[in-house]
């Protein structure tokens, strides 16, 4: 059974979590707060123990200007999806050759854009995304995205991306007829990733490849690993310094002490545990009077960023400030405020609170600093996107 109480040992330290409370006592829910220390951290941890991979952050995690200027001054890269990220990017002031276009679904236009725009290095998984490249960025490094199950993950990405090998396999040989320069192979084994073993899958797959390949004349040089490193939501995980020794030994089994030049592109990893919404209870109600379970509302839901508890998939940290250890507790399930019946976070896995939650107590969200405020809905029941507010700003 969930409880509160633990989020504080687990996920946040007294003198942490009173600052937090302190900052927000005059602000009005729901909003957003990003710790620019934890991001700074958390680049330097994953730099560390995979000192050998150029990080390209996945831009769509949290795009946020502070953030983006944060790590370009540290030296990463930067993966984007479309040409909108793309201009974010270059009026920050980052070189072209620092970007990747990470994302196999484009228009041609967007592809020439970002051509003229000096962008050289391009995904694809597809014939047709393939020809699109060749017309409008000639001569450019493309590296194909295989299919990946995704099994384990908290966040799967598999069936919509990629490609199974067989097909890489004839892309890889039509991009060098059509005058490009096939460079790489990528996957992605999904987001908050727990079982290691996948990338070990990963890696074999990209091994056959690289070796089809040569056979054919053709000398592949990268491999982008993409992301699926974890964050500290309920569900534990194993360390950073474990899954990078695993994929690390996956890679030697495969490649031996000579790697390709090896990329990953980390969005949640790094900027997830940076985040916590702090958000309050709107009503406390029940449906019957037999039904055990109350329902608690909360200010903030599905549409307002917490999108990745479809399914509830992902299980935040939740802590009610109002705390007292020594109240009885209650099962009950959380929603959001939508008129929209999609909008329940939490049905099947229960979180508890004291028993007298009450209308105006606070929650604190924890580990959202990842794909909330770029999820949250621009207008929808005209409730404003989450806002955002920064500690520790550089």
């Amino acid at each position: 059974m969930y409880n509160s109480e633990r989020v504080i040992t687990d996920f946040i330290n007294k003198s942490d979590l009173k600052k937090i409370k302190e900052f927000s006592k005059d602000k009005k829910t729901p909003f957003l707060i990003m710790d620019l220390n934890k991001i700074d951290k958390k680049y330097d941890e994953l730099k560390k123990n995979l000192p050998f991979a150029k990080i390209y952050y996945a831009v769509k995690a949290n795009p946020q200007d502070k953030i983006i200027k944060l790590l370009a001054k540290k030296g990463s890269c930067f993966d984007i999806a479309t040409i909108y990220e793309l201009d974010q990017l270059l009026r920050l002031k980052i070189s072209p050759d620092r970007i990747s276009f990470g994302n196999t679904i484009k228009k041609e236009k967007d592809i020439l854009y970002a051509y003229n725009k000096g962008v050289r290095l391009f995904v694809s998984d597809s014939f047709s995304d393939l020809e699109k490249i060749a017309r409008s960025a000639p001569g450019s490094k493309v590296f194909f995205r295989i299919l990946c199950d995704g099994g384990s993950a908290d966040w799967p990405l598999s069936r919509k991306f990629g490609s199974h090998p067989d097909i890489t396999f004839k892309l890889i040989i039509e991009s060098k007829r059509l005058g490009l320069i096939p460079y790489g192979i990528s996957f992605h084994v999904g987001s908050q990733q727990r079982d290691i073993g996948q990338w070990d899958n990963a890696i074999s797959q990209v091994k056959y490849l690289f070796d089809a390949a040569k056979e054919e004349g053709i000398e592949l040089r990268m491999i982008n690993m993409g992301g699926g490193f974890p964050s500290n939501y309920l569900m534990p995980t194993r360390s950073i310094k474990t899954y990078a020794h695993e994929i690390t030994r996956f890679l030697k089994e495969d490649f031996g002490n000579n790697f390709p030049e090896i990329i990953i592109e980390p969005g949640r990893s790094i900027v997830a545990d940076a985040g916590i919404i702090v958000s309050e209870v709107i009503m406390v109600s029940k449906k019957s009077m037999c039904n055990q379970y109350d329902w608690v509302f909360l200010d903030v839901g599905k549409f307002g960023g917490l999108i990745e508890t479809i399914d509830e998939s992902l299980k935040y940290p939740i802590f009610l400030e109002r705390e007292n250890k020594n109240l009885e507790k209650k099962e009950v399930i959380l929603a959001g405020p939508t008129c929209d019946s999609a909008d329940i976070l939490y049905e099947n896995f229960k979180y508890s609170f004291q028993t007298d939650i009450k209308e105006g107590d606070r929650v604190f969200i924890f580990t959202t600093g990842a794909y909330t405020q770029s999820y949250s809905s621009i207008y929808f029941n005209g409730f404003p996107p989450l806002k955002l507010y920064f500690l520790n700003e550089k």
